[in-house]
């Protein structure tokens, strides 16, 4: 036993992390020395290998127990880090890792985590998560390491893929729950049986240069999945997927996304919102800089009749997409049900969305989709540098119905369907916020959302 502890309480020889390594303009990388010294009891980082616990990494054998164990002791033991080995293929089953933790922790991830692949031995107490990490407050999860789900023969077995399967439920391959000042940086998570990566309901969450992969036909495998959580940045990510790249769903706000990659997968969404007339709230959004490419939409806000609540504060900024149908789409008539929806009058509402610098090509005919509802219009819709041209060279179009807004500069396929007070270019020449150029276009002075009338500002 004595051996089995030494073995595990390696030192590092490493500078302890900042406390602001959560902080948005911090990068440091964490490395991991080569050579490992023993325990001193100087303040150094203390490693937790999962092998000294027994843990076997041959893909076969099961390696739970030893991670539930070392977790235990790193978790418990202050300036921590649990070590997976590069090399190792560990089998885990469905473990739920609880904090919180005596101190900042440090998961790093070198080797492979892979999933039992049978649905049919999958422990009914866990249907819906695999790895799962609750109530941790300053953690780092990070390495070169991936994150497995084994999700083939989920796929195979879903009603997604064949509609006489019946529906059931399936894991997430990772979460965050409950937890705050965590970052996530390097990892790769892979063919999910379901949901890849899921923020829930917690706050100051930082992902960055984490890349995601599950094959395009994958169903119901959402790349990263956030919900009622907080202050949450997602930097550098490749995702690539068989569902939405991103899902942004209710409780949420404060959520920045820069530097995107996605596709294939069905773009990068806001909801869905408002099903079985349940209530949601989105709001405070930004997407800036992304690649978007061959998915089955680009910038999607999608809601179902009879729900409440709202979707507001909203900035898509500096898009390019690549052959993809529905580039921007908002869908109040979201139904994604084997049998027809019921129209029904009460719906979330829309208000201050922004589409600015956004061009591509489209599969879709209709380049820009704004199906609002009648009773609950779309509102404060602002369209600025618009270029989204047909993947074939035919024409494309926008649809509205029940949207107001306006839009500026040069947007094409025109958007003139927008209903909005600030639709006429003579009043605006006249307070000044905007000026006819030679061409017929006009442009914006002083171009700052709080200069433009109440019901585009942002």
């Amino acid at each position: 036993m004595e051996n089995l502890l030494f073995l595990s309480l390696l030192v590092l020889l490493v500078t302890p992390l900042r406390a602001d390594i959560f902080d948005e303009d911090v990068d440091e990388e964490y490395e991991l020395p080569k050579l490992l010294a023993q325990q001193d009891a100087r303040g150094n980082k203390i490693l937790v290998n999962v092998d000294a616990f027994g843990a076997a990494g041959d893909g076969v054998s099961d390696d739970t127990q030893a991670f539930v164990s070392a977790w235990k002791l790193a978790c418990a033991t202050q300036n921590s880090v649990l070590l997976v080995p590069e090399g190792g293929k560990y089998l885990v089953n469905a473990t739920r890792f609880q904090g919180p933790c005596t101190d900042l922790i440090v998961i790093q991830i070198e080797g492979t985590i892979v999933a039992p692949d049978n649905p049919e031995s999958w422990d009914p107490k866990s249907q819906r998560t695999w790895l799962s990490f609750h109530n941790l407050t300053m953690a780092l999860f990070q390495g070169n390491g991936i994150i497995d789900g084994s999700g083939s023969k989920w796929w195979s077995t879903s009603c997604k893929r064949n509609k006489t399967n019946p529906c059931r439920e399936a894991p997430t391959a990772f979460t965050i729950e409950l937890s705050s000042a965590v970052k996530v940086k390097g990892l790769t998570i892979q063919n999910s049986q379901q949901m890849n990566f899921a923020v829930t309901r917690s706050q100051s969450i930082r992902v960055t240069n984490v890349k995601v992969s599950s094959p395009g036909d994958s169903p119901n495998t959402d790349g990263i999945h956030i919900t009622g959580s907080t202050n949450v940045l997602l930097q550098n990510c490749k995702i690539q997927t068989g569902d939405d790249c991103i899902s942004i769903v209710s409780g949420s706000s404060g959520i920045k996304m820069k530097n995107i990659y996605c596709g294939p997968g069905h773009g990068i969404s806001i909801g869905s919102l408002g099903k079985n007339n349940s209530s949601g709230m989105v709001e405070k959004v930004l997407l800036d800089n992304a690649v978007i490419r061959s998915t089955k939409n680009g910038l999607r806000i999608k809601t179902w009749q009879g729900g409440v609540g709202y979707v507001r504060s909203v900035r898509f900024q500096r898009v390019t997409m690549d052959n993809v149908s529905n580039p921007i789409i908002i869908d109040q008539f979201y139904c994604d049900s084997r049998t027809p929806c019921q129209n029904q009058t009460s719906a979330v509402e829309i208000s201050k969305i922004m589409y600015q610098n956004i061009t591509g090509t489209s599969r879709s005919k209709e380049a820009l989709r704004f199906a609002c509802s009648d009773t609950v219009p779309c509102s404060r819709i602002f369209l600025k540098n618009i270029n989204i041209q047909s993947e074939d060279g035919s024409t494309v179009e926008t649809f509205c119905n029940s949207a107001l807004g306006t839009q500026v500069g040069n947007v094409q396929p025109s958007a003139e369907c927008l209903s909005s007070a600030v639709n006429n270019m003579t009043t605006l020449k006249e307070t000044k916020l905007c000026s006819i150029q030679s061409n017929g276009q006009f442009s914006i002075n002083r171009s700052t959302i709080n200069e433009l009338p109440e019901d585009v500002k942002m």
